[in-house]
């Protein structure tokens, strides 16, 4: 565990210790179920999870920043980018018009992009403080890459150009709710809505859901919803929220105007174990557990995709 980990570990412990509780779902899941996971064979830690093309997936080890790469059509997944040392690997984006990858990098304050053809690194960026920011989620448009940071009322935006060569990174700072950093954890998931003109953002302090103009950052609650959120899922008007120590992802209808949502499913499996990131294939989502519930750092054996009905 790195000195900069250390420094965020307290928060993170206050953060499990106020709302992790056991549940069903730290037992053995049993044999009929195991079709629905997908383990990261080798993994140590796990958070983010992304949709490549078609069936693929790419998930991160929290903690070294490597990279997988899994099918959910074959149930399959290998370690695929051995990521340098001092990298962390958070929420993460794929952007399919040039194969990039865009990878948050939590208490590093970092970001990184690399080409899934080859897995090498494209670009890294400092994007806040080591240790006075966090880089929790990203999500791309099709201008570049929004990036929150759980510690800073800030967005992080990364261009790339036609060509596919991300450029300098810009700092939208944020107004109204979503600026609130009073929390131990503020801004996390994130997703883009309007063609990239407004994005979504999760609160796990404030479990609010929010929208800020890409343009001003100025911000505004939607109405109607309260989730514990980390990951973000969106299509059209239909949201995923992931709420790791609930167990569940809560399912939304947002309305036209992004003003106001109401809740229209809440997901549930016993082979939830505190589900930080989720990526949606069709009728199906992609869920990674994080295992925060056994301890910061996570202590489980095994970390693995779980495959529910969206």
């Amino acid at each position: 565990m790195s000195a900069v980990l250390r420094r965020v570990a307290l928060p993170l412990v206050i953060l499990v210790g106020l709302v992790a509780a056991p549940t069903s779902a730290d037992a053995a899941p049993s044999s009929e179920h195991r079709s629905n996971v997908i383990v990261l064979p080798g993994a140590a830690s796990a958070e983010g999870i992304a949709k490549g093309r078609g069936s693929t997936f790419y998930a991160g080890e929290l903690f070294t920043g490597d990279i997988f790469r899994g099918n959910v059509r074959r149930g399959t997944a290998e370690k695929f980018i051995d990521a340098p040392d001092g990298r962390n690997a958070l929420g993460m984006a794929f952007d399919r018009r040039h194969d990039l990858l865009f990878v948050a990098g939590g208490p590093t304050g970092q970001a990184y992009v690399y080409n899934t053809r080859s897995g090498q690194t494209v670009a890294s960026y400092q994007l806040g403080s080591a240790g006075s920011s966090f880089i929790n989620d990203v999500t791309v448009t099709a201008d570049g890459a929004w990036f929150t940071d759980s510690f800073q009322p800030v967005l992080y935006f990364v261009p790339i150009d036609k060509r596919g060569t991300p450029g300098s990174f810009q700092t939208l700072q944020l107004s109204g709710p979503a600026a609130d950093t009073s929390g131990d954890f503020n801004l996390n998931g994130i997703r883009a809505a309007d063609q990239g003109r407004t994005l979504i953002v999760g609160h796990s302090g404030n479990a609010a859901l929010y929208t800020v103009d890409a343009s001003t950052g100025a911000s505004a609650a939607i109405a109607g919803i309260s989730v514990g959120v980390d990951g973000i899922e969106l299509a059209g008007k239909k949201l995923w929220a992931v709420e790791p120590f609930s167990n569940q992802i809560t399912r939304i209808r947002l309305n036209s105007d992004l003003t106001a949502g109401t809740v229209e499913k809440v997901i549930t499996s016993d082979l939830f174990q505190t589900p930080s990131t989720a990526a949606r294939f069709g009728k199906i989502l992609a869920v990674v557990n994080a295992k925060f519930d056994t301890g910061f750092p996570p202590t489980a054996d095994e970390y693995e995709v779980v495959l529910v009905r969206a």
